[in-house]
Order: structure tokens, then C-alpha cells, then sequence
């Protein structure tokens, strides 16, 4: 589904992804964590066509997002679905109006009547059914996040992103996005792709884990295997965030200087 073959990416003197070969497999959930500044996002940004690396491939359901002519990219970007860190949702439209939004502007084909079934139908798949002429300005912080995840697979994808889909919210909130992201996935068997510094949780739901650290990737694997690394940067940084029953691995400022 995803495949980056030795990417780099810098700006000025700052080295962010450093020669990253990893490839994301189809119908399962696939995680990248690392510390602030790691690269996460940027990584994200590649695989959107956002960004395009200094060298190295980045091929999206077989579209070469770095080289193909930017109407290919676009029609790739309408096979993928964006879970926005903050929701990003228009204050100004109802609930419906946002879910719709995509299907409006990429399925004209559509009409209103199926349009509102489909927002109906998703509404529904995230727990919030009947909230189509809700304002938005109502929501909860863990309501913006259902409804933006409804918005991100209306349009049936076949990969849908995570930017951060816990920030700001509650531990009992973000446990029931973890739940949900679960649900979602099994029932819908899309590709998902999260980034996240919620270890906790990106462990819960993910297949698989990648780490970013100083541009590498220095971590790739299934999360049975992921947490019994033998890395050290690893090991401390899953230290600091769950509970591992090592209690001698090193602290990770030990390692990383303190900033995780």
C-alpha cells in the first residue's frame, strides 16, 4: 500500500528523515511513533504528497508520489482519508455538512439523497447517530474527534490517516477513540496509518510500530515483537511510556538528553 525506499528529507541544516525504507501493508494498522520533532509529521506529509523528499522513492497505491504529475497525485490523494490532529472541522456547517464535504467535492456523481445516506451510515459507525444537524460549536472535544474520523472513511478509502488522534483529549475520552479506531478497522478493513506520541494507545490498536529517532528508523516491526526489542533507545523510551517488566532498562534522558 505504502513503500519508501531510502527517503531523506532536510530543511537547511536540519536532517529530518535520513535514508527511511519501510514499507506499510495492506488492511492492517500501522503506527509510527518518536519524540517532538522526530519527523512524524513530515513523514505524513510525504505520503500526501505534501512533501516531496530531497532523494529516496515514495510510492502510494502505486502512484510515485514524488515524481508523478500532479493530477495523479491528486486522484491518489482521493483514495486516502485524514483524521486532522484538531479535528479541523468547519465551525460554520452542521455536523452533516462536514461529513459531507469530501463527497460534495470529489463525488459529484453523488446525489444529495445518497450523500445523506451515506453521512447517516457513518454518523452511525462512529456512535453518533442522528447528529447530522448538529452545530459544531456544540461538539465535545471526543465528539470533533468521531466526527472528524467520520469524515476521513465517508468517501470509503483505502487508507485513512491519523494525525495525533488523541491530542487533547481526556484519558477516558482517548481510551474510547482507541476502542473505536479498533472497531472501525476490523469492521471496515481499511489501511490505517497513525502517528502519535501516545504510546499507550498506539500500542492498543496498532499491528505494527515504527520509531523515529534522529531521522532513522530505527524500529520496525509487529507490536508483540516491538516492545521486546533489544534497542536501547527503544526499550527506554517504552520505559518512560508503559509499563515494561524490566525495571533495569535505562531511563531514556540517559540516552536521548532528556528530551522525549
Amino acid at each position: 500500500m505504502i513503500q519508501f525506499e531510502n527517503v531523506s528529507k532536510a530543511f537547511g541544516d536540519l536532517v529530518v528523515l535520513d535514508k527511511v525504507s519501510f514499507e506499510i501493508p495492506k488492511g492492517q494498522t500501522t503506527a509510527i511513533i518518536g519524540h517532538s520533532g522526530a519527523g512524524k509529521s513530515v513523514l505524513l506529509k510525504h505520503i500526501v504528497g505534501l512533501l516531496k523528499p530531497d532523494s529516496g522513492s515514495v510510492h502510494v497505491l502505486d502512484c510515485d508520489m514524488a515524481n508523478a504529475p500532479q493530477q495523479a497525485i491528486y486522484a491518489t490523494r482521493r483514495r486516502m482519508g485524514m483524521l486532522f490532529q484538531q479535528g479541523a472541522l468547519f465551525e460554520s456547517m452542521t455536523v452533516g455538512e462536514n461529513i459531507a464535504f469530501p463527497l460534495v467535492h470529489n463525488h459529484k456523481a453523488l446525489s444529495a439523497s445518497e450523500r445523506d445516506d451515506r453521512v447517516a451510515e457513518v454518523l452511525t459507525q462512529v456512535e453518533l447517530p442522528g447528529m447530522q444537524d448538529r452545530s459544531v460549536v456544540e461538539l465535545s472535544g471526543g465528539q470533533r474527534k468521531r466526527v472528524g474520523l467520520a469524515r476521513a472513511i465517508v468517501t470509503q478509502p483505502e487508507i485513512v490517516l491519523f494525525d495525533e488522534p488523541n491530542s487533547g483529549l481526556d484519558p477516558v475520552t482517548s481510551n474510547a477513540i482507541d476502542e473505536l479506531t479498533l472497531h472501525l478497522q476490523k469492521l471496515l478493513g481499511i489501511t490505517f496509518v497513525v502517528i502519535s506520541h501516545d504510546i499507550v494507545g498506539t500500542l492498543k490498536v496498532a499491528d505494527r510500530v515504527g520509531m523515529l529517532y534522529q531521522g532513522k528508523l530505527i524500529e520496525y516491526d509487529e507490536v508483540s515483537r516491538f516492545i521486546q526489542t533489544e534497542n536501547p533507545i527503544v526499550t527506554a523510551f517504552l520505559k518512560r511510556n508503559v509499563h515494561l517488566p524490566d525495571a533495569t532498562l535505562p531511563a531514556l534522558e540517559d540516552i536521548v538528553g532528556g528530551d522525549s
